[in-house]
């Protein structure tokens, strides 16, 4: 008895000091981002920013796309689906769209419903920088693992009330999976 007391005392003793990785504070966290995408003053002195990727179109379809930034708040966006290309831009107050797949020949003003989603698209700092002033509210979630890679969970509601959840590395401390929901013409 005596023995499994002391025992006791010395695995409570060694491991008093050590917390957890998932006790990450949200500040310190958001820190490491910062610094993993070379620190906040040189991202924001970024005047615009030009990405190209895939989009899962469901049904097993995909269309490449690319999508243009710049300063302030403004988006073009083109992709590619069955060998046409549709646009949607953003001025920072109106945007447009040309959709020939959908029957769409000559360019449209984007209708209330997208133009709020491209708002919250033009924003490519994302809603992880200056979060507050943008009237977000951003919460650690806590650690989880997404495709065999240690990730911390953020859970981000928009100042819209949609919400986007960022998983980011737990090593490198970029994001490496963003998941959400979008309501487009009446359907998530």
């Amino acid at each position: 008895m005596i023995r499994k007391l002391i025992l006791g005392v010395l695995v409570l003793g060694l491991t008093a000091g050590v917390a957890p990785a998932d006790e990450m504070t949200l500040d310190e966290l958001l820190g490491n981002y910062y610094e993993a995408i070379g620190g906040l003053d040189a991202f924001k002195a970024i005047d615009s920013m030009k990405a190209n990727g895939n989009m899962s179109m469901g049904g097993g379809m995909e269309a490449p796309f690319q999508i243009l930034f710049a300063r302030p708040m403004r988006l073009r966006l083109e992709f590619t689906v069955q060998g046409m290309t549709g646009i949607q831009a953003f001025d920072g107050e109106k945007g447009w769209m040309l959709m020939p797949f959908m029957g769409q020949t000559d360019p449209e003003e984007m209708p209330a419903e997208m133009l709020r989603d491209m708002k919250d698209q033009a924003d490519f700092e994302g809603p992880l920088i200056s979060y507050e002033e943008k009237g977000h509210a951003v919460e650690l979630v806590g650690s989880e693992e997404v495709e065999g890679t240690d990730t911390y969970h953020v859970k981000v509601t928009l100042d819209t009330g949609q919400v986007q959840n960022y998983y980011l590395d737990a090593e490198n401390f970029v994001p490496i999976r963003v998941t959400g929901k979008r309501e487009m013409m009446g359907n998530e």
